[in-house]
C-alpha cells in the first residue's frame, strides 16, 4: 500500500490562541482537499483548555491565581476534561483525513496512544494503554501523554500532548483529563535527565509515519 503524503509543520513556542487558529485554518483547507495530511508539532505557553464535556470543578485554583502565575483559560472543541499545555511539552496536532479506509474513532485514538508508547519505547521506557481511559500511561498510574480530538466529516483536528520537560508542579491546577486518583509524568523524569522538546520531535515524526502509514513530504 503506497504510503499518504504527510506535511510536517514545526513551530516554536506559540499561544494557544495562535497555534489553534493555524490549526483550524488548515483544518478548512484539508475538508475542501486543497492541501495534503498534515502534523503540528509546536509548545504552548501556559494554558489549560477545556473540552467539550469539561467539569469547571476540575480547575481547582481561582482564576485571579491562574492569571497571576501567566496561565490562560481556554474552553475548546476537542473532547475530553480539563487538561493543561505549557513548555516542554510537545503537542501534537494531525489534520488528517481518515477516509476511506480509516473511519474508526477508536482505532484512531489507540493509534495516537501507541504514537507516544512507540517513542517512550525508544528511550527504553516502558509506556502503555490503560483499559477505560485514554492516554499514554507510565505503570498506569503515571500520564506521559493526553489525548483530546475532534473529528468533522472524518478529518481531524486537535490531537495529542506529550509530557517531554514540562514542569509538572502546574498540573496541580487542575484534576487533569478529571482524573483524581492518577498522576502524571515526563520523559524527562522517568529517565532522571532532562531532555530536549526538540529532540523528541523527530521520533514523534517518525513513529506517526509508521503508524499511519504516512511519509514526510520533503522541501
Amino acid at each position: 500500500m503506497s504510503k499518504r503524503p504527510l506535511e510536517v509543520i514545526e513551530l516554536d513556542r506559540v499561544r494557544y490562541a495562535a497555534g489553534l487558529e493555524l490549526m483550524e485554518a488548515r483544518l478548512a483547507q484539508r475538508m475542501k482537499d486543497e492541501v495534503p495530511d498534515a502534523l503540528f508539532l509546536l509548545e504552548h505557553d501556559p494554558v489549560i483548555t477545556m473540552g467539550r464535556r469539561a467539569n469547571a470543578d476540575n480547575i481547582v485554583v481561582p482564576a485571579e491565581a491562574l492569571a497571576a502565575r501567566g496561565v490562560e483559560v481556554f474552553e475548546t472543541g476537542r473532547g475530553g476534561d480539563v487538561t493543561y499545555h505549557g513548555p516542554g511539552q510537545i503537542v501534537g496536532y494531525p489534520v488528517i483525513d481518515l477516509k476511506p479506509d480509516r473511519k474508526d474513532v477508536r482505532k484512531y485514538v489507540c493509534d495516537l496512544e501507541h504514537v507516544m508508547i512507540d517513542v517512550c519505547a525508544s528511550y527504553g521506557v516502558k509506556a502503555g494503554r490503560v483499559d477505560g481511559l485514554i492516554g499514554t500511561w507510565i505503570d498506569e498510574r503515571r500520564k506521559i501523554g493526553a489525548i483530546g480530538v475532534r473529528i468533522s466529516k472524518w478529518v481531524t483536528s486537535h490531537g495529542f500532548a506529550f509530557n517531554v520537560s514540562t514542569a509538572l508542579d502546574a498540573f496541580s491546577l487542575i484534576v487533569p483529563c478529571g482524573i483524581r486518583d492518577k498522576g502524571v509524568t515526563s520523559l524527562s523524569l522517568e529517565l532522571d535527565r532532562e531532555i530536549d522538546p526538540k529532540q523528541v520531535r523527530g521520533r514523534l515524526i517518525e513513529a506517526f509515519e509508521a503508524r499511519f502509514g504516512a511519509e514526510r513530504i520533503a522541501y
